[in-house]
């Protein structure tokens, strides 16, 4: 099977101020990732579906590192794989499937995020999985969901299998495999990526230097000191705006 999706531009999309907006949002979104030292050569994807009646989605082109990708050069797809706009550049095929099984079966999965850090995928070669017992994984006990690896994800039927082991959790480990969020915003799904990926760093660091100390069960079951929604998505907001302001100096060429 190719590692490639044909790209059948076959109808033409006009380019609306909403997709835009939402192409600068995701590029600028891919160089965070770089300036983390999220990335993997050319591999991995960070996919967001356009407003619009159409569920069209942008994802990055096959062939570009993350510090290369721009506004412009982001491919336009549907939940076929399909390029609905030309493209010079292909689409990967195991991106494709992860993020279209849940852009496709999620109504509020608007940004769908995926990593392969070495924290992440040690932590989801571990059969306990992720532990609660640090500052960052106990915010995130009870909202996990596990996936078991099937091979490298390129078979389409594996997306049922997907869709029903996430269920309705943003945050999720792909076994032996590495990290995954999703979320209604760019915002949203970037801060829980960054709440597991520090939780599994963490993780490992505190298991190689000794006994782990237990949060006490009725600490971790409290969720009475949650923020609210609207105090959790303007935290989203303001911490991707900041780390956008620092990707703006170091190359504001992603916009274009």
């Amino acid at each position: 099977m190719s590692t490639y999706l044909k790209s059948a531009a076959s109808t033409s999309v006009a380019m609306t101020d909403a997709e835009w907006d939402a192409r600068v949002k995701l590029a600028a979104c891919y160089r965070i990732f770089d300036h983390l030292g999220w990335t993997e050569l050319i591999f991995n994807h960070i996919s967001l579906r356009v407003p619009g009646p159409q569920r069209l989605l942008l994802i990055n082109p096959f062939g570009l590192h993350y510090r290369e990708v721009t506004a412009s050069n982001l491919v336009l797809i549907n939940l076929q794989g399909e390029a609905v706009r030309e493209s010079p550049w292909p689409v990967n095929r195991a991106g494709f499937v992860i993020h279209s099984a849940i852009h496709g079966a999620i109504d509020e999965a608007h940004c769908v995020m995926h990593t392969h850090t070495t924290a992440g995928v040690a932590v989801s070669c571990l059969k306990a999985g992720l532990s609660p017992h640090n500052f960052y994984g106990s915010q995130l006990n009870g909202r996990v969901a596990y996936h078991d690896f099937e091979g490298r994800t390129v078979d389409e039927g594996e997306r049922g299998r997907l869709v029903r082991n996430v269920g309705s959790k943003k945050i999720v480990i792909l076994r032996n495999h590495g990290l995954l969020a999703w979320g209604p915003t760019v915002d949203e799904a970037f801060f829980d990526l960054y709440m597991l990926q520090r939780a599994c760093e963490v993780q490992l660091a505190a298991a190689a230097a000794g006994e782990i100390n237990e949060i006490a069960a009725a600490v971790l079951d409290d969720g009475s000191r949650l923020s609210s929604p609207a105090d959790n998505r303007r935290k989203c907001e303001d911490v991707f705006a900041a780390l956008q302001r620092i990707v703006e100096q170091k190359d504001p060429l992603y916009r274009q």
